[in-house]
Parts: structure tokens; sequence; C-alpha cells
């Protein structure tokens, strides 16, 4: 991912810099940089994930567990709920939302827990 974000920067300091070691040393830093940045994000991470306040450390859980009650309700739910009451006789619309916002927020969340799934049976997190 950060070849992805390196490359254009390099490609433009390249254009910019004729200096082949200078470049060198550009690209390094520059990588160097973001390393920093993310190693940040990572014990801020950490420091959310051990607070003792749901409010920061059950985010992440809050932000599961919502989108698996949107899932619930608009695949299994809102179905029984629109049967039962065409088979009452009762006509009612029901709520509904944009999925497609909903399944990109699951389906970003649930790749990253594959991966980090992976982690913990490679042995990498202890």
């Amino acid at each position: 991912m950060i070849d992805k974000l390196i490359g254009p920067v390099s490609d433009i300091v390249g254009k910019l810099v004729p200096d082949k070691d200078l470049q060198a040393k550009l690209n390094h830093e520059l990588k160097t940089e973001l390393h920093k940045a993310n190693m940040a994000q990572i014990e801020i991470n950490k420091i959310e994930a051990g607070h003792r306040s749901l409010f920061v450390a059950g985010w992440r859980p809050f932000v599961g567990w919502t989108c698996g009650i949107a899932m619930l309700y608009h695949f299994l739910l809102q179905p029984i709920i629109i049967f039962g009451l065409s088979a009452a006789g009762l006509s009612f619309d029901l709520p509904s939302f944009d999925m497609g916002s909903l399944m990109t927020v699951l389906m970003g969340m649930l790749g990253l827990g594959g991966l980090r799934t992976f982690e913990k049976t490679k042995g990498v997190s202890k």
C-alpha cells in the first residue's frame, strides 16, 4: 500500500530532481516518514483498545454490532415482518436504508478482521 502512495510522488521527484542520489535519499526519507506515521497510528490504536471506557475502546465493536444488527433487520427481520403484516391483511411501509454504504463499512471491517485472524494463526501478535 505504501508503494502505491509513494510511486506517484517518486515519479514527481524523479522529474524535478535530476540527481539520482538525491532522488534515492528523498524517496527513502518519504518512506521513513510514512512508516513513522503508521507506527504512531498503531500506538494510538493500542492505547484506545486498552482504555477502560467503552466510548474509547468500544467504537470498533459498536460499529460491528451496528452493521450486524442492520443486516439482521434488512435480510431477516424486515421480510418476516412484511410477510406477517401481509398475512394479517395489513399494509405498512417499513423503513429501509442504503445497504451500499453499510456493506462498504462491513466489508472493510470483515477484511480487516480476516487479516487479524491471519496474524493470530501465524503467531505474529502476542
